[in-house]
C-alpha cells in the first residue's frame, strides 16, 4: 500500500477508463477530494478524457460537489448510477445530450458489484421489469446518445428476467475513516457502509487500482480486526484528508456514526402542513413489529411522526443504505439514520428487500397515472433516477406512495380540522400517462400487491381496474378539488370515507394507541405453538 496525495491519485485515472465511485447521497462516505482532484487535473491539463463513471448511489450536494467535480464536457463520456438528483451539473449534461447517461436501480447496481467481484457473468433479476429500466421501455437511458444496451430481457425456466451486464473497472475511489500502514481501512465515523468491500473486490478482480480516501492513519496492527471493512490486501493507495466531513452538511454527528443514541425529544417535530398530514396518514398503516422502508422525499417525514408519537421502538424503520431501526434522516442527510440498531452493507439490505422482507414500503411519487404506474425518475426538465425505489416498490408486500396532490404553488390551511385551499398547484401529478414508469401498476396488480396512494386531500387504492378513490379530507369537494384536478377519472364506486380528522389537528394523533389496537401479527403460524409453553 502506498500513501499518496489526491492529485497523485488523479493521475492514476487515464483517458477512456471506467471509474467506480463508492459513497451515498449527500456526502455519506463519498471520496469527494479524490473526485475534486480529477476535475482539477482536467481543467488544468485536459486529462483524463472520455471517462465512464459508475456509482450505485447518487453523489453530490445538489450543487457542485460529488459528481459535480466531473461535470465537464470531454472529461465525462458516460455516467451510470442510481440517481442524478444530487448532481444537477451532470444532469444538465445528460439533458443536453452531451454525455451518455443511464440511471439503473440502486439495488441492482449494488448487487452487481458482488457479481462482478465473484466473476459471475452479471446480475439476473426481476427487478425493473415493465419499468423504464426494461429495454422494451428505454433500458434506463436518460440521454439520446446512450446507445449501448446495458440491460437485456431473458427467459429462464419459463419466466422473464432482466440481465444487467457487468463493468470492467480500471480505477475505484472509496472512502473510510482510518487506514493503517498496511492499507486496512475502518469506517467507524461513517454514516453508511455502502458496498465498499464488494467494490474493492470487483476492482481487484478486473486488475484495477483501488484508492481509499481516509481521515487519518494508524500504525500497523493497531486497528481492531473486526472493525476493518476494507482489508489491506485489496487497497493499493491511501489518501489522507484530515478535514474529511461525515456528510456535506455535517462535519461529524456521533448519532450518525452510531456512537450514541439521542433523546427522541431532540428529533425535529414537523409543523402542521401538507407534508405532515401525508406522513401521518401513511403512518396509520403501521402495525407493531412492521419492518418498513422509508424512501427519500416526503416519506421520510414518517420517522418524525413516529418519534413524536413515541412509536419508534414498536416498528423497524430501515433505509436502503443499510440502516436498520431508529429514525432515518431526511432532506440532504437522507441515507443516514439516528438511534439505529444495526448498520449492514448495502448489498445485504437489498438482498432482504428483493426477497420480499419488507412488510411496508413508504415511497414518494412525482406522477401517477390511471393504471397505477408511478414516476419518480424523470419529469419536466429534471433527471432524477430511481435510486432504490424500483427494488423497494416492486418487492415489498405493501406499498404506500405519498405526495402532494398538485405541485407548484399550492396554498392550503387547516382550521378546526377542515381543509381549505386558497390556491391550487399549477402542475397536475395525476396524469394521463407518466413520463417514465418507475413502478408498474400492471405488475403490482398481477401480484395482488396492496398499494395505496396518499395525498393531503385524498387517498387512492390500486385495484384490478385501476385507481379507486377511497378517502377524502374533510372540507374537500370531490368534484372541484379532486376529480377536476386529475387528467383521468378514478373509480368512485361508493362515497369515499372521510380521512381521519385527527390528521389535520396540531396535537398528536394517538398513534401508539392505534398500534396497540392492531396488535403484532405472528411471522409464522408455528410460533403460535410457543404460547402454551412455560
Amino acid at each position: 500500500m502506498r500513501r499518496i496525495t489526491a492529485d497523485q491519485a488523479a493521475t492514476l485515472v487515464h483517458s477512456g477508463d471506467t471509474l467506480l465511485v463508492g459513497g451515498s447521497g449527500g456526502g455519506h462516505a463519498v471520496p469527494d477530494e479524490l473526485l475534486a482532484a480529477v476535475g482539477r487535473r482536467f481543467l488544468s491539463a485536459g486529462l483524463p478524457r472520455d471517462l465512464t463513471v459508475v456509482h450505485p448511489v447518487g453523489l453530490g450536494d445538489d450543487q457542485s460537489l460529488g459528481l459535480g467535480h466531473l461535470a465537464h464536457e470531454g472529461l465525462l463520456k458516460r455516467d451510470v448510477g442510481g440517481t442524478l438528483v444530487n448532481s444537477p451539473l451532470v444532469g444538465a449534461l445528460a439533458l443536453a445530450d452531451r454525455i451518455e447517461a443511464y440511471t439503473l436501480p440502486q439495488g441492482v447496481l449494488s448487487l452487481l458489484m458482488r457479481e462482478m467481484a465473484a466473476g459471475r457473468p452479471g446480475l439476473l433479476t426481476r427487478t425493473g421489469l415493465r419499468t423504464f429500466v426494461d429495454p422494451r421501455h428505454g433500458g434506463g437511458r436518460q440521454s439520446k446518445c446512450a446507445a449501448e444496451d446495458l440491460v437485456e430481457v431473458v427467459t429462464f425456466r419459463g419466466d422473464e428476467y432482466l440481465f444487467f451486464k457487468p463493468f470492467h473497472v480500471d480505477v475505484c475511489f472509496l472512502r473510510g475513516t482510518t487506514a493503517d500502514e498496511d492499507g486496512n481501512v475502518t469506517m467507524e465515523e461513517e454514516a453508511v457502509f455502502g458496498e465498499m468491500l464488494s467494490e474493492a473486490q470487483a476492482t481487484r478482480r478486473c486488475g484495477g487500482v483501488v484508492v481509499v480516501q481516509v481521515k487519518r492513519m494508524a500504525v500497523r496492527n493497531t486497528l481492531p480486526a473486526k472493525q476493518v471493512k476494507i482489508p489491506g490486501m485489496l487497497v493499493d493507495c491511501v489518501v489522507v484528508v484530515p478535514g474529511q466531513r461525515q456528510t456535506y452538511a455535517t462535519a461529524y454527528s456521533p448519532a450518525y456514526a452510531g456512537e450514541l443514541r439521542i433523546p427522541l425529544s431532540d428529533l425535529p417535530v414537523l409543523p402542521l402542513d401538507a407534508r405532515k398530514i401525508i406522513a401521518r396518514r401513511a403512518a396509520l398503516e403501521l402495525f407493531p413489529g412492521a419492518v418498513c422502508n422509508l424512501g427519500s422525499g416526503i416519506s421520510t417525514g414518517i420517522a418524525s411522526v413516529a418519534a413524536e408519537e413515541a412509536v419508534l421502538d414498536q416498528v423497524c424503520l430501515t433505509n436502503e443504505q443499510g440502516l436498520i431501526g431508529g429514525a432515518p434522516a431526511s432532506g440532504s442527510e437522507a441515507g443516514a439514520s439516528r438511534n439505529y440498531t444495526a448498520m449492514i452493507d448495502q448489498p445485504y439490505q437489498f438482498d432482504f428487500y428483493d426477497g420480499g422482507g419488507l412488510d411496508l414500503a413508504f415511497l414518494s411519487f412525482a406522477e401517477v397515472d390511471a393504471q397505477g404506474n408511478v414516476n419518480v425518475s424523470r419529469f419536466g426538465n429534471r433527471i432524477i433516477g430511481p435510486g432504490g425505489f424500483i427494488n423497494i416498490a416492486q418487492n415489498a408486500k405493501r406499498v404506500v406512495f405519498s405526495g402532494t396532490f398538485t405541485a407548484g404553488g399550492t396554498e392550503m390551511s387547516w382550521a378546526d380540522g377542515t381543509t381549505r385551499i386558497a390556491r391550487d398547484g399549477a402542475h397536475r401529478k395525476f396524469v394521463a400517462a407518466v413520463e417514465q414508469i418507475s413502478y408498474s401498476g400492471s405488475l403490482g396488480r398481477e401480484r395482488d400487491q396492496d398499494v395505496l396512494y396518499v395525498t393531503e386531500r385524498a387517498v387512492f387504492r390500486l385495484v384490478h381496474e385501476g385507481l379507486e378513490l377511497v378517502e377524502v379530507a374533510p372540507g374537500i369537494d370531490i368534484g372541484r378539488d379532486v376529480l377536476a384536478k386529475m387528467a383521468f377519472r378514478p373509480l368512485v364506486p361508493a362515497p369515499p370515507r372521510t380521512m381521519d380528522p385527527r390528521l389535520f389537528r396540531p396535537q398528536p394523533i394517538g398513534l401508539a394507541q392505534e398500534l396497540a389496537r392492531k396488535g403484532a401479527p405472528l411471522r409464522s403460524p408455528r410460533l403460535a405453538t410457543l404460547d402454551g409453553l412455560a
